[in-house]
């Protein structure tokens, strides 16, 4: 494990403490629980919103101030980012979304990958479209789509894309159902999801308990949208890589 990882995550998470983040805006409810339709409010663990779904509580987000760690050389080899990109099968005309794409660490990837197809890199925070549109400015990446999105919208026309991208993002939209239905409404059919975040059942990953998810409950929450597990891919040292089709 990395102490610069872990060193630099909890930096990182301690700024959003006191930014508006990718995806989130409800503040940690002080006292009681409240329930507003399918989503609860009641206090939880520090590093969470104190909003919660499916018995599970949305975490805070990363701010744009966490661009460095993002972009981090050891991430390569922590995360093996290469198998993670050959598990997509991307091929030369695939339409790919990156939802809360960041910096753009997989986008300008992936559009090597689908020079043929155009990648959206899908996020709401300023800072992080600024330097998405820096960097295809900088590599001038015809293919790459700067898309802003919404914390309920990701802002993309119906049947647009062939795969959509969640790296680690999916654990903190404030409205995990209304970013899904507009997810599903993208995809085209046969359109694939793939769904990246660390394994919640693996106490050795070195990530603070509300970032992480279990197989189990990604699969209960993606059912409730629409979307039925195709297979989990256990390449990845500290994440599930978990591919799922709408039904």
């Amino acid at each position: 494990m990395s102490l610069t990882y872990n060193l630099h995550f909890n930096r990182f998470l301690l700024c959003t403490l006191f930014t508006v983040g990718l995806f989130s805006s409800e503040s940690c409810i002080s006292q009681g629980e409240k329930q507003d339709g399918i989503y609860t409010f009641k206090q939880g663990d520090p590093n969470g919103i104190g909003k919660w779904y499916m018995g599970r509580e949305i975490a805070y987000v990363m701010g744009y101030q966490g661009i460095s760690w993002l972009e981090r050389p050891e991430r390569g080899n922590e995360e093996k980012t290469s198998l993670l990109l050959e598990n997509m099968e991307i091929g030369p005309g695939d339409d790919i979304a990156d939802i809360g794409a960041g910096s753009g660490y997989h986008v300008f990837k992936m559009a090597q990958m689908t020079q043929e197809g155009t990648v959206y890199a899908v996020d709401v925070q300023e800072g992080m479209l600024v330097a998405l549109r820096a960097k295809k400015e900088r590599e001038k990446t015809a293919n790459v789509e700067v898309v802003k999105g919404s914390e309920k919208e990701i802002n993309l026309p119906a049947n647009s894309v062939d795969k959509i991208l969640m790296v680690d993002v999916y654990h903190e939209f404030a409205y995990p159902v209304e970013m899904m239905t507009s997810v599903k409404k993208a995809l085209r059919p046969g359109g694939k999801l793939y769904l990246i975040e660390y394994r919640g059942e693996d106490r050795e990953v070195p990530i603070k308990k509300v970032h992480k998810m279990t197989e189990s409950q990604a699969v209960r929450e993606m059912a409730a949208a629409g979307f039925k597990l195709e297979k989990n891919i256990g390449n990845l040292p500290w994440q599930h890589c978990m591919v799922f089709i709408k039904e």
